[in-house]
């Protein structure tokens, strides 16, 4: 797990400092908005989740933002930039998904009005257990440099894809609305899975806190529905939406790699790491979850490959 990440924190200084020297050069625009303006947007971030996660021991500040934040993103370049069709365009489909995503942490108690409280990622309580992060300056300096820096710095180069249009005089078109209607059509999916999640996990606690027979609930986890095609639809439509908004940096740049490529890219190897994590630990509770990695794929259908 340490490998994993020190491999994410490495990735998130060498993938932008490439991504930023390939290709087109950035606009004078594009570097006001991204270096003098966000840039101070993204640190107040940063140090607002650190601050108040110490303060609280509550290390899921990131979480709690982290469907509200590329809304405001997209939405204060999109103003800066002067709201040109393609901007709007490409804010209207984050705003849908910080809609889906939190509405869906909502309902599993995340927020409070107590806003520092609500749920934690159970994987944080785990991990500080493990040696190494057992160490209190060791795990503030985890928690200031992976969990706070690094996922924030992440949750907003996803977005920036939309500043690539800034430099675009083409119009919208019909590229535009296919990649439109594949993402909402991604959101929709990862809706149904996180439902189809909800739905079993909160069946399967009634059962026990009832001390009610498990029956199918037993094995601890879902392995029908969506999740009986991958093992991670929700986290393959993550994955998948934030590839098809990159695609709009496609239509605007006429570069099939640009700089704009960054985010989605460190987005597919944390969510690797995160999975990897995630599985380790559910193979460690379950007896069954093993046999359902050997026959389930874990991002892509059919795919032979774990």
């Amino acid at each position: 797990m340490l490998g994993t990440i020190l491999l994410l924190i490495f990735t998130v200084v060498v993938v932008p400092l490439l991504s930023f020297y390939f290709g087109t050069p950035l606009t004078e625009i594009q570097n006001l908005i991204l270096f003098e303006h966000m840039t101070w947007l993204v640190g107040g971030v940063i140090a607002y989740c650190f601050i108040v996660g110490e303060l609280s021991k509550n290390n899921s500040q990131v979480d709690k933002l982290w469907s509200i934040v590329p809304a405001v993103y997209v939405w204060d370049m999109t103003y800066l930039a002067g709201c040109n069709q393609r901007m709007v365009l490409m804010s209207i489909l984050v705003t849908i998904w910080a809609i889906r995503l939190t509405y869906n942490f909502a309902r599993r108690g995340a927020y409070t009005w107590k806003f520092w409280a609500g749920e934690e990622d159970y994987r944080w309580e785990v991990l500080r257990k493990r040696p190494g992060f057992n160490n209190r300056f060791v795990w503030m300096i985890f928690n200031l440099f992976f969990i706070c820096s690094y996922q924030n710095i992440l949750i907003f180069m996803i977005t920036i894809p939309i500043l690539t249009a800034t430099a675009s005089t083409q119009p919208l078109n019909w590229i535009d609305y296919l990649l439109s209607f594949t993402f909402v059509f991604c959101v929709v999916i990862e809706f149904i899975a996180d439902k189809q999640q909800y739905v079993f996990q909160t069946e399967k606690h009634r059962r026990i806190n009832a001390g009610e027979p498990l029956g199918d609930y037993e094995k601890g986890f879902i392995d029908t529905g969506l999740w009986g095609l991958v093992r991670h639809p929700n986290y393959a439509m993550e994955q998948a939406i934030w590839v098809i908004f990159y695609f709009f940096s496609v239509i605007a740049t006429h570069e099939w790699i640009n700089w704009s490529i960054v985010g989605s890219a460190l987005l597919i190897i944390l969510f690797k790491g995160s999975s990897d994590f995630s599985e380790e630990i559910s193979a460690g509770k379950y007896p069954a979850y093993k046999d359902y990695q050997s026959r389930v794929p874990r991002f892509i259908p059919f795919a032979k490959f774990k």
